[in-house]
């Protein structure tokens, strides 16, 4: 039986999609071969996405390429070598992301990104699960309209 913990409050998956280290074969993949409707973000041709609508599920799909997740996390392109390599991501929009943050530190987890606002205006606390999925608690304001 699972119990609700007060305070995190998840909304809905904001976004979830395979951790790349390959952007070709990501691509031969999901778009050559499973057809997803995929496409390289403007600006950023290493990270694939399914524009809001065509890919029903989750609010975001995308392949996000090994050196911008830690990049993300730890502010180099290079994943450290003393943490699990992660195989996915998966991101949880949240009501009160301080409070689900104080609630993962009280419990005991290794946060690896804590409330932080990243350039693209959302805000994200970053762990890797116990499976090592790279896991996200986000405040993703376009994702709430």
């Amino acid at each position: 039986m699972s119990q609700i913990l007060p305070g995190v409050d998840v909304l809905f998956i904001a976004g979830f999609g395979p951790i790349s280290r390959n952007t070709e074969s990501s691509y031969g993949f999901y778009v050559e071969t499973l057809g997803l409707p995929l496409k390289p973000m403007e600006g950023n041709s290493d990270y694939l996405l399914a524009e809001e609508g065509l890919l029903q599920g989750v609010k975001h799909f995308a392949v996000w390429p090994l050196s911008q997740a830690a990049t993300s996390c730890f502010g180099q392109e290079q994943w450290p070598a003393d943490h699990p390599i992660p195989q996915g991501w998966i991101e949880y929009e949240v009501q009160d992301l301080a409070s689900a943050t104080r609630i993962l530190r009280d419990k005991g987890y290794r946060l690896l990104v804590a409330n932080r606002t990243e350039p693209w205006g959302q805000t994200v606390t970053r762990l890797l699960s116990p499976e090592g999925l790279l896991t996200g608690l986000t405040i993703t304001p376009w994702l709430r309209g």
